[in-house]
């Protein structure tokens, strides 16, 4: 990316932040919020998404089965099904059944898919009216925006914004204020619009075989008068929504609302088994339906391909292919709440699971838009209702995007080693940030001239062009004596206790070495017997840049160490929380069976070991006393992992005044926030930990990450510290 494309990116992000990101930051923290208490309360839900998983993974694999099936239901039941091997073969099967009942006005309810086909484009090009009926859409479709959100596609405007728009628009005698006013013109609005259209178009959630049914799930009641008041209907959805038959329903009805905006379930479940079975409603007697056998009544179920079936046949992408559209990727995830769709989203989809279906159905220049707005936090994947593993999916993406060398080239600027591959289109951004322990051991070789060199303005100036390092942002500064240099120097005392190995991050060994020194004292006035691994990067670091093969051969030389220790009985003890997120997560994609299961099932959080040492009988005596305050932020890999409690615990138990931050991410993630075109957006997301430890200033800044250090650091100037480093005995 060159210097001006990332500063029309960081543009284009400051102007949605200015814009957008209040309302989308509103609406979204409401739906992860009541998400949280809905799935809390609901005793089932684990299981549900459980099932779910499983049923959507049956019914892919069955897929081609699946679609004969529905065939034979829906021409049993005197409708049509239609295939469509892209978006234009789709917009010619709609346009002629458009054009058949010489159709020249369309109502339609809000659909994903119709967006990702651009069939109102392709309509109006022909000179047909198409009207969304859907509030949201409608909003849309006055402002002429594209949606911003899979399930609330004008969430990024307030109540205000929509007013103000109508009031242009539509001129009413009385300017609209209040959402009951805004709502009620719309209904009657789009109502006469719906009385008088000629063809009804809507999507489908679930689509079942066995019957030829589809379901709608919605909060308002336009799909059902869409699909039911004309005497055509259009159903349009992808090959993924057919399901086997209404066995397998339930789940999805329970799960989608609670996952997409915290409802205990959606206002209305639609079930229509058109034409034969679904009665309309003459609304000339509205008393009286029209009853299930009107022969006048079409129907036309368009299912779409559009590069679903080549995803299907792809082993990282497949996975996409399970969604239900819920949103909850977006809600979960900080960088969206603060910015949106409009930046974290491609021609059709926004949020986390953005990046499969852009590059599944609009190919990698779409997803390369955005990807990298994915931090790999993995909060998204906890949010899925159907457990797809999408941080995987995006960086698989950005893997293919990069069409990544495995980084070799740099080792050999910088190590004079002999590249095993040919440098490809890799950024050499994503470069320097994949191969941080390179530069860390050069910058520690020659420290404390490095650290005096990089502050240097030219030296930042010409950082920030070259690499789009951001100028504004405090570089790390690296040690001299290593944490292995220490180790090797130190006299170790004769413990019998338990033998763990800790594990030496890059930024432990070379950067914050501090933290590294208590993890050993500590572990070791508790009785265990402390190793030292091999110091040499996890490959989180490239991962976090696309580099799969890299952080493949990185992951296979740590665990290769590791295991050694583990096969003489050591636990593992590692101090950086994404470190620890690879062992027990990325590594299963990266390693094979076994070595995985092993180096998760024996790698501990460093705080969690101190927990396992304590509660095992260990002398809490022996540790430092409680003196200050604390304001303590835990890291996301550590709350998507469910291992800060025991930092909490430990603090908590060794009688620490502990104040705990309830934000879900500071703003860093890596080298996330050093991006120029990111750095504001790092900043904002950043601002709310700001705010919740700003009256704070007799409490010791306390953080457990690498980027939650940094980040607390540069929004209080202030020095942070490891909770390890709090309860160390002095060394």
């Amino acid at each position: 990316m060159s210097l001006e494309d990332r500063r029309e990116k960081a543009r284009h992000i400051r102007h949605l932040l200015e814009t957008e990101g209040g309302a989308i930051r509103e609406n979204t923290t409401v739906f992860n919020e009541d998400r949280y208490d809905v799935s809390e309360s609901f005793d089932d839900y684990e299981d549900l998404r459980s099932r779910a998983r499983r049923i959507k993974e049956d019914a892919i694999d069955r897929l081609p089965e699946l679609i004969d099936r529905l065939r034979e239901s829906v021409e049993a039941n005197g409708g049509e099904l239609y295939v469509a091997d892209d978006a234009a073969d789709a917009n010619r099967y709609i346009e002629g059944v458009v054009d058949d009942e010489n159709a020249e006005t369309v109502v339609k309810s809000k659909s994903m898919t119709t967006e990702e086909l651009d069939v109102n484009d392709h309509l109006e090009s022909v000179g047909v009216d198409v009207w969304e009926t859907d509030l949201g859409e409608f909003v849309l479709q006055v402002a002429d925006e594209s949606p911003s959100h899979l399930v609330g596609p004008s969430l990024h405007r307030s109540q205000e914004d929509v007013a103000r728009l109508f009031n242009e628009r539509f001129d009413p005698a009385e300017p609209f204020e209040t959402a009951e006013e805004l709502t009620a013109f719309a209904r009657d609005y789009l109502g006469e619009h719906i009385r008088s259209a000629d063809v009804g178009m809507t999507g489908a959630n679930f689509v079942l075989a066995d019957s030829g049914t589809i379901t709608l799930v919605t909060n308002e009641g336009n799909a059902r008068k869409t699909a039911v008041t004309p005497n055509t209907h259009i159903a349009v959805a992808g090959v993924e929504k057919v399901i086997p038959s209404a066995d397998e329903l339930q789940p999805f009805v329970e799960l989608i609302a609670k996952a997409a905006t915290g409802q205990p379930i959606s206002q209305y479940v639609t079930m229509l088994t058109p034409p034969v079975e679904s009665p309309t409603i003459d609304f000339a007697r509205p008393t009286e339906p029209l009853g299930s056998g009107d022969d006048d009544r079409e129907f036309h179920l368009v299912l779409v391909d559009n590069g679903r079936m080549a995803m299907r046949e792809d082993e990282h992408l497949e996975e996409t292919l399970y969604c239900i559209r819920c949103g909850a990727c977006a809600n979960s995830c900080a960088n969206f709440q603060h910015v949106g769709g409009h930046a974290f989203g491609g021609e059709t989809y926004t949020g986390g699971i953005a990046t499969g279906w852009e590059a599944g159905v609009h190919g990698q220049d779409s997803a390369a838009t955005f990807n990298d707005l994915c931090t790999g936090c993995s909060r998204c994947a906890d949010a899925c209702p159907v457990k797809i593993d999408i941080p995987w999916i995006n960086t698989v993406v950005r893997d293919r995007i990069n069409n990544e060398s495995d980084g070799a080239a740099f080792d050999f600027l910088v190590e004079g080693l002999t590249p095993d591959a040919e440098p490809g289109s890799l950024d050499v951004q994503k470069r320097l940030f994949g191969n941080f322990g390179t530069l860390a051991r050069v910058g520690s070789a020659t420290a404390p001239l490095s650290n005096r060199l990089a502050e240097l303005g030219p030296v930042r100036s010409a950082m920030e062009r070259f690499f789009g390092v951001d100028a504004r942002r405090a570089l790390p500064t690296f040690e001299r004596e290593t944490l292995t240099d220490w180790f090797a120097a130190r006299d170790s005392p004769d413990n019998d206790g338990r033998e763990v190995v800790v594990y030496p991050d890059a930024y432990t060994n070379y950067v914050l070495v501090n933290r590294g020194k208590a993890t050993v004292r500590t572990l070791e006035a508790l009785g265990a017997q402390v190793e030292l691994a091999t110091p040499q990067e996890s490959g989180r670091a490239p991962l976090s840049q696309g580099m799969i093969r890299t952080a493949t051969r990185r992951a296979s030389a740590v665990a290769a160490d590791l295991t050694t220790y583990i096969d003489d009985g050591f636990d593992v003890a590692v101090i950086e929380p994404s470190d620890l997120a690879a062992f027990r997560r990325e590594y299963g994609k990266l390693l094979d069976e076994e070595t995985h299961e092993r180096l998760a099932e024996n790698s501990y959080d460093v705080m969690e070991y101190v927990y396992g040492l304590l509660n095992a009988g260990a002398d809490a005596g022996v540790l430092a006393e409680p003196s200050e305050p604390l304001a303590y932020h835990s890291h996301c890999q550590q709350r998507t992992l469910g291992v800060e409690t025991y930092t909490e615990a430990v603090l908590t138990e060794l009688g620490f005044d502990l104040l705990t931050s309830d934000v879900e991410c500071c703003g860093m993630a890596g080298s996330f926030g050093y991006k120029s075109e990111y750095y504001e957006l790092s900043m904002d997301v950043g601002s709310d930990l700001e705010a919740q430890f700003a009256d704070e200033t007799d409490r010791t800044l306390v953080a457990s990450g690498t980027s939650c250090t940094e980040q607390l650091g540069d929004l209080f100037e202030r020095d942070v510290v490891h909770p390890v480093e709090l309860i160390a005995p002095d060394g």
